[in-house]
C-alpha cells in the first residue's frame, strides 16, 4: 500500500505542448500534479476536475463566466459539455494538484 507519493521521484511526462505533468495512480484514483506554461494555447475540456492551486494564476472560462484562480484556490469544474471549460495561464507557470478517477 502507498500512502506517500513522492513526487520529486516521478519524472515529469508531456502530455501536450507547454503542459507537464507527474502522477501516481492507487485504487482507481489517480493524484497528478500539472504544470501548465504561458504557451499553452486555450482549448475547450468537458472533463471534470477537482484540484488546488500551488501556484501561479490563471482564467478559467466556463458557463459564460471568466473566473481567475491563484495558489491556494481550490477548482472544482463538472464534467460534460453544459461545463466546458477553458484556461488561459496569466503567469510563467502554473502548478495544480488535481485528483481525478484513474
Amino acid at each position: 500500500m502507498q500512502y506517500k507519493v513522492d513526487f520529486d521521484a516521478i519524472p515529469w511526462e508531456t502530455p501536450a505542448p507547454a503542459i507537464r505533468d507527474k502522477s501516481c495512480q492507487l485504487n482507481g484514483t489517480k493524484l497528478r500534479l500539472v504544470e501548465y506554461s504561458r504557451e499553452m494555447e486555450p482549448h475547450w475540456c468537458t472533463k471534470g476536475h477537482v484540484g488546488y492551486v500551488l501556484s501561479g494564476s490563471m482564467e478559467i472560462t466556463v458557463g459564460g463566466q471568466v473566473l481567475t484562480y491563484e495558489a491556494g484556490d481550490g477548482v472544482f469544474l463538472p464534467p460534460g459539455e453544459e461545463h466546458k471549460h477553458k484556461a488561459r495561464i496569466l503567469t510563467d507557470v502554473v502548478k495544480v494538484i488535481f485528483v481525478e478517477d484513474a
